[in-house]
């Protein structure tokens, strides 16, 4: 009788289990020698983001992180040409210090511009990207991730290790144009089921030299001049070193993660008044430390634990007197607290409170800089909610931020500035699915939010304003998404999401010329840009006879951003008001169709970026033309000797285009790729 009872008890709680949380241990009863575990009903995604991981991301053509993200819609990429120009990112014309980067849960920081390169994250310790916007669907969260207009999250590769295996040793050696040379390796151990570590080396070195085709045209329309010539000063030296510890405890997991970046590169330049050759240079050092512990006490009650100290030299050299000598050097330090609370009020509510500290500083080698300090306090909270097929999220955070700087007048005096500032900013995300047995869902949200002036805007030595106010981003966003997947059918996988949105940014920081002179700068509020917006996406897989895999992909965007700054600005052809903003092109894509038959696989991909203007004075004279790029590879797995091999061979550019993605900042036309990596 008694076993008879143990079960039918295991049984309903097996039924319960099926409505649990992943991940996440809610309560455990013990029944003698029986262990029988409970897990919470799974909540999932609002607003599911847009994600590339696993053998995905490793199909693409890309090296570096912002390579692969221009495969996600409604991005667009800044990109200053070369292997060590810049790369930054843009979601949905609201700029680039709007969208937050994550590194295994916790923001990349850059007070002083509050630009992240991702051209730095390499993929090779990459395990998945993902992209969010207005915010990440889920209330469990640091409330720095509240904070931002954009999310993109960056998660390393975690160790994993076949049934009986200790150790997995990875090797990876890239070399093709540019005289690129890269090795990596990445070694993992198994100390026992429950902790387990992670290293990893990476070395990249390139010249940086490249023919590009430059054309001039006159404000007519007629040739001015039409060459060849050699991309220069785009050298990279850089080495990655990172390390990792993962463990589990009881209901719930911890890591900690040192992360070291060292590169100097030469800066390309712009290609104007007929120079072509730059000897700007810039000297980077990165090192961050950070660590996280999460558990679960019960079935009601969960805690996150984060914390962060970085630390970021930067020097950058321009030799030549001809412009101006400059040899500046920053330092910035970062430390930050993080302690999230999460609290089940029911099967289908939840609710979370969030508290964030942290502490910039910036030092420089710039005469009468202000040695600016910045204290941000956050505290956010949130509450999710669950019926059926609605789900339903709010949140409300609050940020308290204190700057202090030292200031010179005109008569050179110092003075000691604080500055406070406290805002409250909310977000509403819905998400319903009419009918249980159909994969249709729709989606809506609403987000206000802010980003402070960074410590150049506010204090860069006679560039700068101290008085700058912050930047708000109001969001809204209106979509349907269809996510089909079936295993056993031909069609594996198809989903489609469609989202239309309305995106307006007020007290937009511009920089204005100061006097007469071009040479002079001054940071002001004087934007406003209006974005209206239709984001398309679509991924299909197909499994077909004989053990032939084929998927694709299509994304398409279509933006109107316009500014709004200056109505009395349209009395000409060259006024700006309601004029597409800068680099924002109408229309932008991408394609990708990858093939896969035993251990060989073919991929190809398609980025395709419409017409532009590079001033919101959308006139002839700063018109750009749209460009696009083919890109084919083909890899081919096998094993000898008992050790995993893979041999890939790219092809970027395959049609040799001539473009620039910034004006007079040319890409670089065909070049190739080779690639082995190891598994042991």
């Amino acid at each position: 009788m008694k076993r008879r009872f143990y079960i039918l008890l295991f049984a309903c709680m097996t039924c319960c289990a099926m409505f649990a949380q992943q991940n996440e241990l809610d309560s455990v009863l013990h029944l003698n020698e029986l262990k029988v575990v409970r897990q919470r009903q799974p909540y999932g995604e609002v607003i599911p983001s847009q994600k590339l991981s696993g053998a995905r991301l490793e199909r693409l053509n890309s090296h570096s992180v912002a390579d692969a993200i221009r495969y996600f819609s409604g991005v667009q990429i800044k990109d200053y040409g070369g292997v060590g120009g810049i790369k930054t990112v843009d979601i949905r014309s609201m700029g680039t210090n709007h969208l937050g980067v994550f590194y295994d849960g916790i923001q990349l920081g850059n007070a002083q511009n509050g630009q992240i390169d991702l051209g730095k994250f390499s993929l090779d310790n990459i395990d998945e990207i993902s992209l969010y916007n207005g915010q990440k669907s889920e209330i469990f969260q640091p409330a720095r991730d509240f904070g931002s207009a954009g999310t993109v999250y960056l998660r390393s590769r975690r160790p994993r290790f076949d049934e009986g295996k200790t150790n997995n040793i990875n090797f990876a050696f890239r070399t093709g144009s540019f005289g690129l040379v890269n090795p990596s390796v990445r070694i993992d151990h198994k100390f026992n089921d429950r902790v387990s570590a992670t290293a990893s080396v990476e070395y990249t070195y390139a010249t940086g030299r490249y023919k590009f085709r430059y054309r001039k045209m006159f404000s007519d329309g007629t040739l001015a001049w039409d060459t060849t010539a050699t991309r220069r000063n785009g050298d990279l030296h850089a080495l990655r070193v990172e390390g990792g510890v993962y463990g589990r405890v009881d209901g719930g997991q911890w890591n900690a993660k040192l992360y070291y970046y060292d590169s100097e590169k030469g800066i390309p330049g712009a290609i104007v008044n007929n120079v072509w050759k730059n000897s700007q240079r810039q000297w980077d050092r990165n090192f961050f430390a950070q660590g996280s512990y999460k558990k679960a006490f019960g079935e009601r009650y969960a805690l996150l634990v984060n914390a962060k100290y970085a630390r970021d030299y930067m020097r950058y050299l321009n030799p030549d007197t001809t412009l101006m000598y400059i040899n500046n050097s920053f330092w910035q330090d970062d430390i930050y607290v993080s302690v999230a609370n999460k609290f089940s009020i029911s099967r289908n509510w939840d609710v979370d409170l969030s508290a964030d500290y942290q502490w910039n500083a910036l030092d420089a080698t710039l005469s009468s800089f202000a040695y600016p300090v910045r204290h941000t306090a956050l505290v956010a909270l949130a509450s999710a909610y669950q019926w059926r097929g609605l789900k339903a999220q709010a949140s409300v955070l609050g940020s308290f931020v204190t700057d202090r700087a030292t200031l010179r007048n005109t008569n050179g005096e110092r003075s000691r500035q604080v500055s406070h500032l406290s805002k409250f900013t909310p977000a509403v995300f819905l998400s319903y699915q009419p009918w249980s047995s159909r994969p249709l869902s729709l989606r809506a949200f609403y987000k206000r939010i802010f980003r402070m002036p960074t410590f150049n805007d506010l204090y860069y030595t006679d560039f700068g304003n101290a008085s700058l106010k912050p930047e708000y981003a109001t969001q809204y966003d209106l979509g349907a998404v269809y996510d089909f997947a079936d295993g056993d059918g031909v069609l594996s996988t198809l989903s489609v999401s469609v989202d239309g949105y309305y995106n307006t940014i007020n007290n937009k920081i511009i920089a204005v010329p100061k006097g007469t002179g071009q040479y002079r700068w001054m940071m002001m509020n004087i934007g406003r840009v209006k974005v209206r917006g239709v984001d398309v996406s679509t991924r299909i897989g197909l499994a077909l006879p004989q053990g032939v895999a084929l998927l694709g992909g299509l994304n398409y965007t279509y933006q109107r951003a316009q500014d709004y700054s200056d109505p009395t600005d349209c009395r000409d052809e060259a006024g700006t008001y309601k004029g597409q903003i800068a680099y924002i092109p109408w229309h932008s894509g991408s394609a990708t169709l990858g093939g896969r038959w035993r251990g060989a696989e073919l991929n190809y991909s398609f980025i395709y970026v419409g017409e532009r203007y590079h001033n919101s004075s959308n006139i002839l004279a700063n018109y750009e033309q749209p460009w696009y790029t083919h890109d084919l590879s083909a890899s081919y797995n096998f094993r000898w000797c008992r050790v995993d091999m893979r041999l890939t061979a790219e092809v970027n550019n395959l049609l040799n285009q001539q473009y620039d993605v910034i004006r007079n900042y040319p890409m670089p036309g065909r070049n190739y790729k080779f690639i082995l990596k190891i598994d042991l």
